[in-house]
């Protein structure tokens, strides 16, 4: 089985110079690897706020917004995919992020993957007027309707989180975009064998992983549908996985059926982006040999 080599954007450490961010992606591009996986948060709070609040990512974090990032990185690129990793989709509106996403798709010529997830930044929500306590739920209606937004001419749905009367998009993505799935609770891996095509895990270790695979398959079963066609996308952290095992993660990965496998190496106190490039060189030789 071939595995497919991916790499994380360095989404908080990359800046803000767009030159930057183009020769970093078509060098990405030039080492060989098969795609590109963008973080996703619009908006950063602010850790000393009133009543306090915590999370992995504050306002002083950069994140580029990926479906624009993406549209732009289409035309510099000629054969890297574009992977969402995920974006949070319940707190966007849905017939915009299906518009967004078929663009994106149209003008790189089909070379977007849509990872989506519930979040978990009750702070963004609010902000972007989404009720945080439906998320889940408001997110199995999303993904339904982002289907049927990309292939039927006119749509009318009435649910309970989304409404609409008689619309559709035009023009669609050039043929149909994957919809893979983020989380690892109980409640998501039983919504992503009933509607995704790919599971995009956080990290955990790997007897954990095998453990959840095995889960996250039977259910896939239990759906009529094959586990065998059902993508899985790990990440490896250089900060987690010395150099001198990545050749051997990624071979037990592989041998659990892991058919995507993405280096990450954000938070290893790189300066630069040749660092970052460098690492993605040295994995990609590794992992070669």
């Amino acid at each position: 089985m071939t595995v497919h080599l991916g790499v994380v954007f360095p989404q908080t450490e990359i800046g803000a110079d767009p030159l930057a961010i183009r020769d970093y992606t078509q060098a990405v591009e030039d080492l060989g690897f098969d795609y590109l996986m963008a973080y996703d948060h619009v908006l950063g709070a602010n850790p000393e706020r009133p009543g306090g609040w915590r999370g992995p990512y504050t306002f002083r974090d950069t994140f580029h917004e990926p479906l624009t990032l993406y549209a732009w990185l289409a035309g510099l690129t000629r054969r890297l995919e574009f992977v969402t990793g995920i974006l949070i989709l319940p707190q966007r509106q849905t017939a915009l992020v299906a518009k967004q996403a078929a663009q994106v798709s149209l003008v790189s010529g089909g070379r977007l993957r849509l990872g989506v997830g519930i979040g978990w930044n009750a702070v963004e929500f609010a902000a972007l007027g989404q009720n945080f306590h439906r998320r889940g739920r408001r997110l199995e209606e999303q993904v339904i309707l982002l289907r049927r937004l990309w292939t039927e001419p006119l749509v009318t749905h009435v649910g309970v989180e989304e409404s609409i009367a008689d619309a559709g998009l035009n023009p669609f993505p050039p043929k149909p975009i994957p919809i893979w799935f983020g989380g690892d609770a109980d409640v998501a891996l039983r919504r992503m064998a009933q509607l995704g095509d790919g599971w995009i895990p956080n990290w955990m270790p790997i007897d954990r992983l095998q453990t959840t695979l095995a889960t996250l398959r039977g259910y896939i079963a239990e759906e009529g549908r094959d586990p065998a066609r059902f993508g899985i996308d790990v990440r490896i952290h250089v900060t987690r996985t010395p150099e001198s095992d990545w050749r051997r993660e990624a071979e037990q990965l592989a041998a659990m059926g892991v058919t995507h496998v993405c280096i990450n190496t954000m938070s290893a106190g790189y300066t630069r982006l040749d660092q970052h490039l460098d690492t993605l060189r040295r994995f990609k030789a590794a992992l070669s040999a």
